[in-house]
């Protein structure tokens, strides 16, 4: 049998506000005062993380306990009262936010002055979401679909924002959960238009392959939902963080894979799965 047809998605890979993060922090590596740190992993790859780390640039959990050198802001962004403190030490700052969080962070706070409870799509937990909502006020609600609205809300009035890295579908169905439940309805579509390329590319390619990769970090939001969304037109999806992930069985009997990525991936990671599938002898 032929060796596999591997495709790789047209959109893959680093986005702009991924390269602005890493072109900062490669730069602040070389000249910024010592010791250089990211609070919190600069984006979610850990192979990313393990060069910066190799280049000098540590990662630091507290911003509490910074004593000076110099602290990058990752791209995912801080919650206020963590920028707050930051300000107030004797360290460098260095904000590698992502342009498009911080337009959901003022967003999320010019919806809290004018009076809106704001109900932001995103995981609860994922950092960014957790910036967002320090904008939003204490009272804003954080939801993964409409099943997670609370029976009764807290106002008539609702503001809605979302993290960068979710799909348009899932805002689709918040939209519809909430339109009959407002008397007031104000929708902040904050998905960045990286992440929309990325999975129209990959479900467009998932439903011509008879399997699809999807390579980066298992903590990158933004590549779990690609593998969601590439599962629901290719069932034989396989999310993995490097080829030594890839498991010859997965391709027994098929003739085309596809590749893509998330945002937070390197091209080299990228490149490095694909040749580890063309080796392989369906």
């Amino acid at each position: 049998m032929s060796p596999l047809d591997v495709r790789i998605s047209d959109c893959a890979g680093f986005c702009w506000g991924v390269e602005r993060a890493l072109e900062m922090t490669y730069q602040a590596a070389e000249e910024a005062p010592a010791p250089v740190n990211t609070l919190g992993p600069l984006i979610h790859n850990p192979g990313v993380v393990a060069d910066l780390r190799a280049r000098g640039v540590g990662v630091v959990s507290d911003a509490a306990r910074i004593r000076g050198g110099t602290v990058i802001l990752r791209s995912h962004g801080v919650p206020r009262d963590t920028r707050e403190i930051l300000d107030g030490c004797d360290a460098v700052i260095i904000d590698a936010t992502c342009p498009f969080v911080t337009a959901a962070q003022q967003k999320a706070a010019r919806l809290k002055e004018d009076g809106y409870l704001v109900v932001i799509l995103g995981e609860p937990d994922h950092p960014e979401v957790l910036g967002i909502r320090s904008y939003a006020g204490e009272d804003s609600l954080v939801v993964e679909s409409p099943g997670d609205l609370p029976a009764k809300l807290p106002g008539k009035r609702i503001g809605v924002v979302v993290q960068t890295t979710q799909s348009e579908e899932r805002l689709a169905e918040l939209v519809a959960g909430l339109a009959p439940r407002a008397r007031e309805l104000l929708v902040h579509n904050t998905i960045c238009n990286a992440t929309q390329q990325r999975q129209s590319a990959a479900t467009a390619m998932a439903s011509e392959v008879d399997a699809v990769v999807v390579v980066g970090g298992k903590e990158s939001g933004n590549t779990r939902r690609l593998a969601e969304l590439c599962a629901a037109k290719q069932p034989r999806t396989y999310h993995v963080e490097s080829p030594e992930e890839i498991e010859p069985r997965w391709f027994r009997g098929l003739r085309t894979v596809g590749v893509t990525a998330g945002a937070s991936t390197p091209p080299l990671q990228i490149e490095a799965v694909a040749a580890a599938l063309r080796r392989i002898d369906p």
